[in-house]
């Protein structure tokens, strides 16, 4: 029986890509490990596109459905210009709960500045809860979106914001009930209101003017399993400084008290960015325009090298992703 979550990446190849034989000639970007987006040719421009479920968050599906997938078309540096959502709605939802579900699509969507173009809804029970699948599409001149195959060994890893925002975000909203006495009140609010941060759309964008060897949104897998993912793009290693990965502090705590890796936990609102050394500063200065915090985490290094982390003074092995860590809660709270 397979795990909850996102299939691993052994899974992944030899169950889904591998199946896939038929090929055109348009398509410029194709599914792979760690590819956030798919790359269309439409003549003098490109045609971004990635897809994406909510399925682990309750409270807040409608906004994190827009979040998703307009991050993944912000790691290419590109402005996603339309969203289309597949909503299914367990039986006994109410008008009210479609109501409040569209209304944070639309708030965030505007926010976003993304367009919802289109989808689907409807009231079934081969759901036991809300599940929103989005589709997110962006345009841009043609070979100019980011990609990470560009990726050297002497590169800078520099990550956005923190780590584990979204999943401590949904964790804090969908079980605060079990949080009671490990955060106060207000640590509480300030969690969930993490959730107000997951959007990578503006850095996405800045970083795509500055240039980058690559970006990656941190989604399932955490940090970790982001670095790791990019790193099979380009064939190349990676040394990350645990200890220089920025982490609010009522993340560390929810993860404590759960006993979950903060650096495997779902963390939409925080972008790996691989940028050349000489365009470090140029980065963080456009980072500083906008206010968005940026970290230097680690170097890129070559294949033989691998993926490694420093870890209370250990170089460690980074292990591919398996299923993310809001999983445990999830299906321990079941």
């Amino acid at each position: 029986m397979l795990k909850t979550g996102k299939l691993d990446s052994d899974l992944l190849k030899s169950l889904v890509f591998e199946k896939i034989k038929y090929r055109n000639d348009d398509v410029k970007v194709r599914p792979g490990i760690g590819e956030d987006c798919a790359v269309v040719s439409y003549g003098d421009f490109d045609c971004i596109m990635s897809t994406d479920p909510i399925t682990a968050a309750a409270s807040e599906v409608g906004r994190l459905a827009i979040h998703i997938t307009c991050n993944d078309i912000a790691s290419n540096g590109v402005q996603p210009l339309g969203i289309l959502l597949a909503v299914m709605l367990p039986e006994g939802t109410t008008e009210e709960d479609v109501a409040e579900i569209m209304g944070q699509a639309a708030d965030t969507a505007s926010e976003v500045g993304v367009e919802i173009i289109g989808g689907h809804t409807e009231i079934t029970p081969s759901v036991n809860q809300p599940v929103i699948v989005s589709t997110a599409i962006g345009k841009a001149p043609a070979d100019t979106s980011q990609t990470g195959d560009l990726m050297e060994e002497g590169d800078f890893i520099m990550i956005t914001k923190s780590v584990g925002l979204e999943g401590t975000g949904i964790i804090a909203g969908d079980y605060a009930s079990q949080l009671e006495g490990v955060l106060t009140e207000e640590e509480i609010k300030r969690a969930v209101s993490f959730l107000d941060r997951v959007s990578v759309v503006k850095e996405g964008v800045a970083a795509g003017r500055v240039g980058t060897h690559g970006m990656h949104d941190i989604t399932e897998g955490g940090v970790l399993g982001a670095v790791w993912e990019m790193c099979q793009i380009a064939g190349v290693g990676a040394e990350l400084d645990c200890s220089a990965v920025p982490v609010e502090p009522e993340t560390v705590k929810v993860c404590r008290h759960f006993g979950i890796n903060e650096l495997r936990l779902i963390s939409s609102g925080s972008m790996v960015i691989i940028v050349a050394e000489d365009k470090v500063q140029q980065l963080t200065d456009a980072m500083d325009e906008i206010g968005v915090p940026i970290s230097a985490v680690g170097r890129i290094k070559s294949r033989d090298f691998g993926v490694m982390m420093k870890a209370e003074g250990e170089l460690l092995p980074v292990e591919p992703p398996e299923t993310d860590e809001l999983y445990k809660v999830v299906c321990k709270s079941e």
